[in-house]
């Protein structure tokens, strides 16, 4: 059933964004009782890559069927599975198009189109970055060279100890007496784990998975392995233009010790390429040589925290079918809509700093967060990759970056250079084209309502609180969004919509409580994501919000998550038991449903603020990056402005103020799910 869903959301017509066309991937249905064949190692017959694919063939008497490509006949390549299927991988295909035939006397012929792309990419994410730095050597591979820094893949053993600790394991044939047991599927089995390191599209990936002394084989059943597959991706956000010398992870006891295989790779990590859309293209590949190395996958689920969380949330909406079901934390949405806030908190705190005369209570109130420490946060740890020289990765050589005078044309350090593809890029500046903007936002307009702060201290922050110039330096004047730059991030869904597959993925939004610790995870955004799936699709059902404490204590969360989202994509039902809720922090699990502001055990325990654009009056949802204007009303406000002060707001707001109660500028629906740009 999920794979039917996802090919329904696959197969279908042409989408156009930003001047491109799309074909969507199409693959081959059973008919009735005729033969079919299918790719079952990616989400289409269109989206084969490495030369390699494994097809599934259904026939009533498999014995009698004969396969070929092209003139070379494959049908030795195929095994007759359990379900009475027959399984094969096939190999040696080159780039570009090929032509499966099944042949059965009885049956007919079966006919699947395949298409391949080459193993460095890309495939639907658009032309690569260049130059591009390779770090194949931080994870033990040989050194690469560019553009597309391949190493020979590299296969190796660990153990787990009785102790609880993963060591080496020199021969898998000779396990040592310390070895413990993992739990599959209720068998016990030894905690040996084969971990294969190599490079696919550009990417160093890993895959982790239990050993059971055999070589791994896509055809035969492997007792050690739950059929079950893990995804991990990494947190921050920052420019790419370097392969990255991390992954999100695939050494967890959590998954390991139940049979889970585990894989990521370095441009599944968002602080090394800071694309939801590349993210997604590598995670498609990786995962396919997952199940061509394996085996058939039952469902794989996302794993990964802040831009982890990112990830999974972008990819589930504009590409299904890659992740099954997600397990987001500490989340947020999507990378351009937090940078509004994030770009927001460095000119307040520049502003307080400068200004002086605002108490912590009103910096806190003016910013929207719990206390200000989380919008000095965003400045120390984020605001930095909105310019262009200040948080360049030191993987890139120092003579490619970016000067105004001495390297104009040098790598921009900004997380929309990343995204240029998508956004484009300005040919009088060469920059990518800007979506941040501030024109018309009340910074502060909650707490004026509210009293916490007096209308000259409104005034004074609004009519100094300045923008950036097009590198990212602070300026006096306030920001304008590029206005195609806009419509190219709405349509290329780069900001999250939730209409796509989104609408139909599980997802357990798991969200430890940071908010009274000066965080920049704070709760929140759990619910701008909820708002934004239920505007797009009346319902938020598929989506469990739960939170926990920083305090220690007896309850697994994670666990917990795992085990809730397993269940639930196994039985393809929402466990009736799993509903919103929290742990307090003597670790007992409450059920209720969870809301921005309310009563309840939950919102007691972990109330949750906003940003500074909710504090400005933006919608919960926080989708609005440019707002449209209305003239400014002196009378709709609870206080009385000097003429003096009406004056200085009106030079402020010369072209009106906000109005979040209509669409923003630019704010289009995304143009469909599995856009391209070009391979």
């Amino acid at each position: 059933m999920r794979n039917r869903r996802a090919q329904a959301l696959l197969t279908c017509a042409l989408l156009t964004v930003a001047g491109l066309v799309m074909p969507l991937p199409a693959q081959a249905q059973p008919d009735g009782d005729k033969l079919s064949v299918q790719v079952v190692s990616s989400p289409g017959a269109d989206l084969v890559t490495g030369g390699d694919a494994l097809v599934r063939i259904v026939s009533a008497a498999p014995g009698g069927v004969t396969v070929t490509i092209g003139h070379r006949d494959v049908t030795e390549d195929f095994a007759v599975q359990p379900d009475g299927s027959m399984l094969g991988l096939v190999t040696g295909l080159p780039e570009g198009r090929s032509v499966l035939v099944a042949r059965s006397g009885h049956r007919g012929n079966a006919v699947l189109h395949m298409v391949n792309h080459p193993a460095h990419g890309p495939v639907f994410s658009g032309p690569q970055q260049r130059p591009f730095f390779c770090e194949t050597t931080a994870f033990g591979l040989a050194p690469a060279s560019q553009p597309f820094c391949h190493a020979p893949a590299v296969v190796g053993y660990v153990y787990r100890t009785t102790a609880g600790a993963f060591a080496p394991l020199p021969d898998p044939a000779s396990p040592p007496a310390d070895i413990a047991q993992a739990t599959v599927d209720g068998r016990q089995v030894p905690y040996m784990v084969r971990v294969e390191r190599g490079v696919i599209d550009r990417a160093v990936y890993e895959i982790a998975a239990l050993y059971d002394g055999r070589a791994p084989n896509p055809l035969r059943a492997n007792d050690s392995w739950n059929k079950r597959l893990v995804y991990t991706f990494g947190g921050g956000c920052n420019v790419g233009y370097h392969q990255g010398a991390n992954t999100g992870g695939v050494m967890d006891d959590l998954f390991l010790s139940q049979g889970y295989a585990v894989a990521s790779s370095s441009l599944n990590v968002l602080d090394n390429n800071c694309s939801p859309i590349i993210s997604a293209e590598v995670a498609m590949m990786v995962k396919e040589h997952v199940i061509e190395t394996y085996g058939p996958v039952a469902h794989t689920i996302g794993w990964g925290g802040s831009g982890g969380a990112i990830q999974q949330y972008e990819i589930a909406d504009n590409y299904p079918g890659i992740l099954d079901g997600i397990v987001p934390q500490v989340s947020f949405p999507d990378p351009v809509t937090v940078g509004s806030p994030v770009a927001d908190c460095r000119l307040l705190n520049r502003y307080f700093t400068a200004a002086g005369g605002f108490t912590p209570a009103q910096q806190a109130a003016v910013s929207g967060f719990s206390t200000f420490g989380s919008c000095v946060n965003w400045d120390r740890s984020f605001a930095s990759r909105g310019n262009a020289m200040e948080a360049c990765p030191p993987a890139i050589p120092p003579q490619f970056l970016y000067h105004p005078t001495t390297n104009p044309g040098g790598i921009k350090c900004t997380t929309a250079e990343q995204l240029v593809t998508q956004l484009g890029r300005d040919p009088d500046t060469g920059f990518a084209r800007g979506y941040y903007d501030n024109i018309g936002v009340q910074f502060g307009l909650a707490a004026l309502r509210a009293g916490t702060i007096t209308p000259e201290q409104f005034v004074g922050l609004n009519a100094r609180i300045g923008g950036y110039d097009v590198a990212g330096n602070p300026i006096a004047a306030r920001t304008a969004a590029d206005p195609v730059g806009l419509v190219r991030v709405y349509r290329s869904g780069l900001v999250l919509n939730g209409r796509g597959g989104l609408a139909r993925t599980p997802i357990i939004d798991l969200r430890v409580y940071t908010d009274a610790v000066n965080d920049i995870h704070t709760r929140f955004w759990s619910f701008v994501t909820r708002e934004r799936l239920i505007q797009a699709n009346g319902t938020a059902d598929n989506q469990v919000i739960l939170t926990y404490s920083l305090v220690p204590s007896a309850a697994r969360p994670q666990a917990y998550a795992l085990a809730a989202m397993d269940g639930w994509l196994t039985a393809q039902a929402k466990p009736g038991t799993l509903t919103d809720g929290c742990w307090t922090p003597a670790g007992q699990l409450v059920s209720e449903p969870a809301t921005w502001h309310g009563s309840g055990t939950c919102n007691s325990l972990y109330p949750a603020a906003g940003d500074t654009r909710l504090a400005a009056g933006a919608t919960p949802r926080d989708d609005t990056l440019k707002c449209r204007l209305v003239p400014i009303d002196f009378t709709a406000y609870p206080v009385t402005f000097t003429p003096e002060q009406q004056a200085r707001l009106g030079t402020a707001f010369p072209e009106g103020v906000c109005d979040y109660g209509s669409r923003g500028i630019g704010q289009l629906r995304p143009a469909g799910v599995w856009q391209s740009y070009g391979n």
